[in-house]
C-alpha cells in the first residue's frame, strides 16, 4: 500500500461527533446499546427466516440477506468509533482508512441492489401475481443476492482506484466518526476538483439513479403495498445522495446525515420489516415460545431423562 501511495501520512485523526467530555459518555452509552439492538435485531430476523418454513419465501429470502448486510454496515466503523468516545487520541491507520472505505461502499453499495430487488419482488407480485412463482424462483433469488454483491464490489473497487494513489502530505484531521470519502479525498495534495467529479459521477449519480428507479411509476404501484420499504427507501438514500451528490462543499449536517445511513438505518429492519409485517410477528412468537418454555421430560434427550430418575 506504501509503495502505491505516494503520502507521508500514516495515519488519520477522527475528529468524531464532538470534542465535549460530557456529550462523549453520553454518545457512548446511547451508540453501545444502539449497536447491540442491530446487531441482536437483524440476527433475530436471520433466525426467523431461516428457521420458519412459512417464511420460505423470495421476499423473506430477500429481508434475510438485508439484515445481514445491515449488520455487517454497522459493523465496519462503529465499534471503533465507541471505543473512541472513551479515547484521547481517536487515529485510525492510512491501511484501516482504506479498508473503512472499501466496506462502506461494498455494503451500501450491495444494500442499493438489494432494495431494488426486494422492490422488484413486490412489483412481480403485485402487478404479475400469475407469474410471480416463475419469475421470483430460488435460481432468480440466487442470482439477485450474488449480484448485489457483485455490484457493491464493483462500486467499491472503483473508488479505491483513484483513492489509494492520491498524495496525503501534510493535513490529516478527517472531520468525521469514519473515514469519509469526500472528507478524506480534500485531504490530498492536490486540487480536489477531479476526484469530487469523480465521486459524483460514482457514488452520487449511483444514488440518485437507485432512488429514481425505485421511485418510478412502476415500483410506486408496487409501493402501495408496501409502505415500509419506502421508508427504508428515503432514510437510506436521502443522506446518500445529498453527500455524495453535492461533496464539493462540507456541510455540520453531513456528520448527522453519515449516521443515518451507517447506523440508523441497520436498525430500521428490525423495527419496520418486523414490528409492521403480521407474519413476521407470527414467527417471532412461534419462535420465542419454542425457545423460552420449558420442555416437558418426554421431549429431552434419553440421557437428560435418565438422570432424573
Amino acid at each position: 500500500m506504501d509503495k502505491v501511495n505516494s503520502s507521508v501520512v500514516s495515519e488519520f485523526v477522527l475528529l468524531g461527533l464532538s470534542s465535549s467530555r460530557e456529550l462523549q459518555l453520553f454518545f457512548f452509552v446511547f451508540f453501545s446499546v444502539l449497536y447491540v439492538v442491530i446487531v441482536l435485531g437483524n440476527l433475530l430476523i436471520i433466525l426467523t427466516v431461516t428457521s420458519d418454513n412459512s417464511l420460505h419465501s423470495p421476499m423473506y429470502f430477500l429481508l434475510g440477506n438485508l439484515s445481514f448486510v445491515d449488520i455487517c454496515q454497522a459493523s465496519f466503523a462503529t465499534p471503533k468509533m465507541i471505543a473512541d468516545f472513551l479515547s484521547e487520541h481517536k487515529t485510525i491507520s492510512f491501511s484501516g482508512c482504506i479498508a473503512q472505505i472499501f466496506f462502506i461502499h461494498l455494503f451500501t453499495g450491495g444494500e442499493m441492489m438489494l432494495l431494488v430487488s426486494m422492490a422488484y419482488d413486490r412489483y412481480a407480485a403485485v402487478c404479475k401475481p400469475l407469474h410471480y412463482v416463475v419469475i421470483m424462483s430460488r435460481r432468480m433469488c440466487t442470482v439477485l443476492v450474488m449480484l448485489s454483491w457483485a455490484v457493491g464490489l464493483v462500486h467499491t473497487l472503483s473508488q479505491l482506484s483513484f483513492t489509494v494513489n492520491l498524495p496525503f502530505c501534510g493535513p490529516n484531521a478527517v472531520d468525521s466518526f469514519f473515514c469519509d470519502l469526500p472528507r478524506v479525498t480534500k485531504l490530498a495534495c492536490l486540487d480536489p476538483y477531479i476526484t469530487e467529479v469523480l465521486i459524483v459521477v460514482n457514488s452520487g449519480i449511483l444514488s440518485l439513479n437507485t432512488f429514481s428507479l425505485l421511485s418510478s411509476a412502476a415500483m410506486a404501484k408496487a409501493f402501495s403495498t408496501l409502505a415500509a420499504h419506502i421508508t427504508v427507501v428515503i432514510f437510506f438514500f436521502g443522506p446518500c445522495i445529498f453527500i455524495y451528490v453535492w461533496p464539493f462543499t462540507s456541510y455540520p449536517v453531513d456528520k448527522v446525515l453519515a449516521i443515518f445511513y451507517t447506523i440508523f438505518t441497520p436498525i430500521l429492519n428490525p423495527i419496520i420489516y418486523t414490528l409492521r409485517n403480521r407474519d413476521m410477528k407470527t414467527a417471532l412468537r412461534k419462535l420465542l415460545t419454542r425457545y423460552s418454555r420449558p420442555k416437558k421430560i418426554s421431549e429431552m434427550p434419553v440421557i437428560v431423562r435418565n438422570s432424573l430418575y
